[in-house]
């Protein structure tokens, strides 16, 4: 009885996903510069958390220097809405920015690096940063004009004000743990900090702040 022959065919070569293989790169570089800054992360890291070699990733991104200018374009772009698309409510806007703000850390961490490279000096994307807080800066205005707001304040400042009350407890957490008691990564200080945000916002407005306790 004759024998069946069985042919064997080569395995396929597995598909290669540029996109993917970008997206890995991206998200091990975030990692990376919001842990240690420009100066202090390494490609070999960044390569080795994306699981491919250091020659694939400056193939996609060129060197350090244009990794971490996407990382922080990108980053810029996700984040351009946050001061002008927001509720109408300057308590409710106080209390989404916050939110949003403890769900991306790495952005913190990013513009923290970013200040500590100087005062001096232009920075990345800085026409349409500066164009995003003019138009805030309007939006304040429009407020005041409307009675919501005290006119006598800068709205310069009071912009200034706000980015410190929804920035500030993330930024420097060994503060807000020595001033309140409670780290900024706890439940019970995130609760309570929306709770003092649309306090504040009704004590800037001349709006009773009744029913907001004290914890």
């Amino acid at each position: 009885m004759p024998t069946a022959t069985v042919t064997k065919h080569p395995a396929a070569a597995p598909t290669r996903d540029p996109q993917r293989t970008r997206d890995r790169i991206l998200a091990a570089a975030l990692d990376e510069f919001a842990a240690e800054g420009f100066a202090g992360a390494r490609v070999a890291r960044i390569a080795r958390r994306a699981r491919i070699n250091k020659r694939m990733l400056y193939h996609y991104f060129g060197n350090k220097e244009d990794l971490f200018r996407e990382i922080l374009d990108r980053k810029l772009r996700e984040r351009a809405g946050w001061v002008t698309q927001a509720p109408a409510d300057l308590g409710a806007s106080l209390a989404a920015w916050y939110q949003m703000a403890c769900e991306d850390l790495a952005f913190i961490r990013l513009i923290q690096w970013e200040a500590l490279g100087g005062e001096a000096g232009p920075i990345l994307r800085e026409p349409e940063r500066r164009a995003s807080f003019t138009r805030a800066v309007g939006d304040l205005r429009a407020r005041q004009r409307a009675g919501l707001l005290p006119e006598g304040l800068d709205p310069r400042h009071l912009l200034l004000a706000i980015l410190g009350l929804v920035a500030y407890p993330l930024a420097f957490p060994q503060v807000t743990r020595l001033v309140t008691g409670r780290g900024p990564s706890e439940a019970a200080f995130r609760k309570q900090h929306v709770a003092f945000l649309r306090a504040f916002s009704d004590a800037l407005a001349g709006r009773p702040a009744a029913g907001r306790a004290r914890a």
